[in-house]
């Protein structure tokens, strides 16, 4: 089990045994903590930002090789911010057969840095999945290649999904013309 030093408390209890792909990424090299089996027996894992890229690549080296969803989540005020990565196997090119899922989960600590490695170089799917998530949580997404606000206009401030958004009184709108 790795250090929780640069971890963020999480509200996730976390497990002492690992599963089966944190192990693999473990032998790999690649430092990572296991978070257990979620309600349908998906395996969740926790990487640091700086380790997100190396992990991914890897996961998809053993055959998930399909970027399902990529998505964010406020634990709450003064608590962490969340970037998550459903990777599926399509196919039976995956090297642990019986694993067909698997889920990544990156803490932030709302009040340091916010960026992590962008995927669009591994899944070009994730473009629009990581601008989402940067427009409604704030997370950055290191060398995305259109790193534009996606659903909020550009002068927008704050990050609305986040659960110590303040809304404000409103939203003054600039003439089309």
């Amino acid at each position: 089990m790795m250090e929780n030093d640069n971890l963020p408390e999480s509200s996730e209890k976390l497990v002492e045994q690992r599963g089966i792909i944190s192990n693999q990424l473990a032998e790999d090299g690649i430092i990572n903590q296991s978070l257990g089996n979620d309600h349908i027996g998906v395996e969740i894992l926790s990487v640091k930002p700086e380790k997100l890229y190396e992990a991914i690549s890897a996961l998809k080296k053993y055959g998930f090789n399909y970027l399902q969803c990529q998505g964010g989540y406020d634990e709450g005020p003064g608590k962490c911010l969340v970037s998550f990565y459903h990777l599926i196997s399509l196919g039976d090119i995956c090297d642990i057969k019986e694993i067909k899922e698997i889920r990544v989960k990156v803490f932030l600590n709302r009040d340091s840095d916010l960026s992590i490695p962008s995927l669009y170089k591994i899944f070009k799917g994730s473009d629009w999945q990581e601008r989402e998530t940067y427009d409604m949580y704030g997370i950055n997404f290191a060398d995305h290649p259109n790193p534009k606000r996606l659903l909020m206009p550009e002068d927008w401030r704050g990050w609305p999904l986040r659960k110590d958004y303040i809304q404000p009184d409103f939203y003054e709108l600039q003439d089309a013309f």
